[in-house]
């Protein structure tokens, strides 16, 4: 029902659903009253030529964590689709993991804007982004 909050058990499920986010070893790290965190650990098969997290997987945990924030909201998962997403990316991530905090901006009946802090594990900021999706309908 729209309102109602989803859990980690739900988000977990739908997370697991998806080869990519497998694929890249994405966790749900923890559930906040305005958004998510999700973390994706440092792994050769994530990493660039210079050894640091590939700046598409950054993009990816970016956009999975503004998502996923916005089902979570909605309490259900209603079809979205990614309209915008601009980051910034401040330094790399070379070892342990890379964090992602969505926290919702605003939640409209058409279009929702998330905003995510990236850090490391020792929570240096890394990266930034705004993340802009449209409701396409209920699932």
């Amino acid at each position: 029902m729209a309102g109602d909050i989803f859990g980690a058990a739900q988000i977990r499920e739908r997370m697991a659903a998806s080869p990519f986010l497998q694929l890249l070893g994405v966790r749900l790290t923890r559930l906040h009253q305005d958004g998510i965190t999700l973390e994706c650990p440092f792994a050769a098969s994530v990493s660039n030529v210079f050894g640091g997290i590939h700046g598409g997987v950054y993009a990816t945990l970016a956009d999975a964590a503004a998502a996923f924030a916005i089902h979570q909201q909605n309490g259900g998962f209603r079809r979205i689709a990614t309209v915008d997403l601009k980051i910034s990316y401040f330094r790399p991530v070379l070892e342990g993991k890379l964090l992602a905090r969505a926290r919702l901006l605003r939640m409209g009946s058409t279009l929702c804007t998330a905003a995510v802090e990236m850090t490391d594990n020792r929570r240096r900021a890394v990266a930034t982004a705004l993340v802009t999706y449209m409701v396409l309908g209920p699932e």
